[in-house]
C-alpha cells in the first residue's frame, strides 16, 4: 500500500530553527525541504543531536521555526491541533488514570460526549489488544503496553498526521519488533500519514515507504530513499538481498555524518 502522491498533506518550507545557549546561537535545522504525502508512512533517520526530534515538534506545533513554515493541508502550523497525534518514548501517559481514561482523555478535549468518547477509547484499546488492561493504571503495565496505551491514545482522537518520535526505542527486541506489526497492520487499516523517527535502521526500512536520511547538525535533508519493498513486511523481509542492500546504503549514510560530526 502506498501513500497518494498527488496529495500533499504535510508541506515542509526552508525550516530554519536556530535556538540560544550558554555558548551563543545553536543552529539546529538549518534549510529543511520536505513534502510528505498523504497516508504516506516516512521514516527519519540520522545521527543523534541532527534536529529530528525538533523537526518533529516543529510539526506538531510544539516549536516554531525561525524561520520557514509547516503547513497541514495547505494550512500553516501555528501550535498544537487535534489533526497532528504525538506519540514520545516516553510513554506521557497519565499515572492516575486508567488504560480507558487516558485514551479518552484527547476525546474528552474534543468535546466529545461521554458515552461517545468511551465507544472510541475501546475501539482503540481493543485494536491494540489490551481490552483485558481497560482498568489498569500505568504503573501495572509494562513498556510495550504503556506505548500500546499511547498509540491507541494518539489513533483515538482521529489525527491525520501521525507524529512518532522514537516510540519503541526503550524496549526489548522482542516487544520492539511486535509493535512495529501491529503498527503496520493498524496504518494499513487507519490510512494515516506517518512521520517515525528512529536510530534503527532496520525499523525504518521494515516501516517506512520512504526513509529520510538526515545531516549531522546543523539538520537538513541529505538524501530520501524509496523502500521498494512490498507490503506485508515481516521479520523474514530483513533476509532479503535487497533490505540488506538498502540497510548498508543507509547506515552508510548515517554513519558518514555521524564521523564528520566527531572529527
Amino acid at each position: 500500500m502506498a501513500g497518494d502522491n498527488s496529495t500533499v498533506k504535510v508541506h515542509i518550507n526552508h525550516v530554519v530553527k536556530k535556538f540560544q545557549t550558554r555558548k551563543g546561537e545553536m543552529v539546529a535545522l538549518n534549510g529543511v525541504d520536505l513534502d510528505i504525502h498523504e497516508n504516506e508512512f516516512v521514516c527519519v533517520v540520522g545521527p543523534s543531536g541532527c534536529g529530528k526530534s525538533t523537526l518533529l515538534n516543529i510539526i506538531g506545533g510544539l516549536e516554531k521555526p525561525t524561520e520557514g513554515s509547516v503547513t497541514v493541508d495547505g494550512r500553516e502550523v501555528t501550535g498544537p491541533g487535534s489533526d497532528r497525534g504525538i506519540v514520545f518514548q516516553q510513554y506521557a501517559l497519565f499515572p492516575w488514570l486508567t488504560v480507558e481514561k487516558n485514551v479518552e482523555f484527547g476525546l474528552k478535549l474534543q468535546g466529545k460526549p461521554k458515552e461517545e468518547a468511551a465507544e472510541i477509547a475501546q475501539r482503540y484499546i481493543k485494536m491494540v489488544e489490551l481490552e483485558e488492561f481497560a482498568k489498569a493504571y500505568p504503573k501495572e503495565l509494562s513498556g510495550g503496553m504503556k506505548q500500546r496505551v499511547a498509540i491507541a491514545r494518539a489513533y483515538a482522537v482521529n489525527p491525520k498526521v501521525l507524529l512518532m518520535d522514537e516510540p519503541f526505542g526503550a524496549l526489548d527486541a522482542q516487544t520492539r519488533t511486535q509493535l512495529q506489526q501491529e503498527l503496520l497492520v493498524t496504518w494499513e487499516k487507519e490510512q494515516k500519514t506517518c512521520f517515525f523517527i528512529t536510530h534503527d535502521v532496520e525499523e525504518a526500512i521494515i516501516l517506512g515507504q520512504r526513509v529520510i536520511i538526515m545531516c549531522a547538525r546543523p539538520g537538513r535533508v541529505k538524501d530520501v530513499v524509496d523502500i521498494d519493498i512490498p507490503y506485508p513486511r515481516d521479520q523474514k523481509t530483513k533476509m532479503s538481498p535487497r533490505f540488506l542492500e538498502l540497510k548498508n546504503y543507509i547506515w552508510n549514510q548515517v554513519y558518514q555524518e555521524y564521523l564528520s560530526v566527531r572529527k
